[in-house]
């Protein structure tokens, strides 16, 4: 159940105008998961009578600790976490034929999915992230498991079954027919469950693993439903050499998905690399939106993405971990490597203005819940919205950070950013309830 809490003391969120904004000494009041008041701790009094919540708990943090919106991983596949920190010495493609196959397809053992689908969402949410965008896998029931474990851990998340249709390894493939079918099957398995937090996303694999017929198929399917939808595109020269083979009546590789009708306000595409400026102008014209993945982008050497060009642009984009191709399942590790790639880009063009810290904050919390089109609920501390949040202390024991006399709050988080780890995420909460540390009665 969640809880009817204040808690006093400093925050940091993004705005629509502002990357990251902090604010010190303010109080915010959450009722029934929904945040009802954020505002200066000298309003505090005021605000529990105005909003009648005088017999809630009232908690206040401490100088060493801060508030922060949640993390918003846009992209993991959490059927291939056992492959997570190793297998990284091939390209994409053979990547995918020589572990990630393989390890997906044994996921029609429920057994193994219920287990390695509850390790996943418990330590996503133990590294802060409220709300995932997972692939499971073409295993229809078993993906089912996934928004179980989902649901018993807390977890806000979009679950997609996975439909590969052609161009894949004859032990992980599927009939056209029955994967439109089982597709069906799951959306209605996790539509009529009624957790307004575990929603299904329609989730073909990429195109060359795609039959044209199903993608107009599940597009028909996600506009019938108003379902979100995710694929790949464009995350290796290889890959996209072989979808101009495989695809030659289009203009380009989001021509493709468009032509299907996948490209609209729900859809978040992953990598997006070496994506044209035409594309880029389309993806914005659908509303659609990009998940960066630096770490899997450098760790399959896929290439460099150029956030900069994206945000100037108007795309709407958040990060993903990409577990596996990315081998850490932290966003934070996601914050520091998109800093990374924006400072390697800047090393090659002295004109060239990388992201900051901010651009990385925003993108892990507010611009994660735009590219997955829930801004209206998550993504900071507007009143409104539900109260997905982390409670960050940098003096946690065993914490790798030091504060010192000259720190202020601003450099407790940047420190945070660059620093820390799950050990200095004290509290987990989403919609109100506080999932992590968990607790007996959970």
């Amino acid at each position: 159940m969640s809880q009817n809490l204040v808690i006093c003391g400093n925050f940091v969120h993004a705005t629509n105008t502002e990357y990251m904004i902090v604010k010190e000494g303010y109080c915010i009041g959450v009722k029934e998961g929904k945040i009802l008041f954020f505002e200066p701790k000298d309003r505090l009094e005021e605000c529990i009578k105005n909003h009648q919540l005088e017999a809630c708990e009232i908690i206040r943090l401490n100088p060493f600790q801060f508030l922060m919106p949640g993390m918003i991983d846009t992209h993991i596949h959490a059927s291939q976490y056992p492959n997570a920190g190793k297998g990284l010495d091939l390209g994409l493609l053979e990547w995918l034929n020589k572990y990630t196959f393989p390890t997906e397809s044994r996921f029609k053992d429920s057994q193994l999915a219920s287990d390695v689908y509850s390790k996943v969402v418990s330590n996503t949410l133990r590294n802060g992230t409220t709300t995932a965008c997972y692939f499971a896998t073409i295993h229809t029931d078993s993906s089912s498991l996934l928004c179980d474990q989902v649901a018993k851990h807390g977890q806000r998340a979009l679950v997609g079954k996975v439909n590969m249709d052609q161009n894949s390894p004859d032990f992980y493939v599927e009939k056209s027919d029955d994967s439109l079918a089982e597709t069906k099957r799951f959306v209605e398995d996790v539509l009529k469950r009624k957790n307004p937090r575990v929603q299904p996303v329609i989730t073909p694999r990429f195109a060359p693993s795609c039959t044209v017929g199903l993608m107009q198929e599940l597009g028909k399917l996600a506009k019938e439903n108003n379902l979100h939808i995710q694929t790949h595109i464009s995350e290796t020269l290889d890959e996209c050499e072989w979808v101009k083979a495989l695809f030659p009546e289009a203009k380009d590789y989001v021509d493709i998905y468009d032509q299907a009708g996948l490209l609209t306000s729900k859809t978040v595409l992953a990598h997006g690399i070496y994506l044209s400026g035409r594309e880029r102008k389309v993806i914005k014209e659908r509303g659609s939106s990009i998940s960066h993945c630096p770490n899997s982008n450098l760790s399959l050497r896929s290439g460099l993405l150029d956030v900069q060009q994206v945000l100037k642009d108007g795309v709407r984009i958040g990060l993903g971990t990409d577990v596996s191709g990315g081998y850490s399942p932290s966003l934070l590790d996601g914050i520091r490597t998109a800093i990374h790639v924006s400072n390697t880009l800047a090393i090659y063009n002295k004109e060239y203005k990388p992201i900051t810290h901010s651009e990385a904050f925003m993108m892990a919390t507010l611009g994660g819940a735009k590219a997955l089109a829930m801004e209206d609920t998550i993504g900071n501390f507007e009143v409104g919205k539900e109260f997905d949040a982390l409670t960050v202390n940098i003096n946690a024991p065993g914490s790798h950070i030091d504060g010192f006399d000259d720190d202020g709050v601003s450099d407790y988080i940047q420190k945070f950013l660059y620093l820390g780890d799950s050990r200095n995420i004290e509290e987990v909460y989403v919609a109100g309830k506080k999932v992590i540390p968990v607790t007996d009665a959970q």
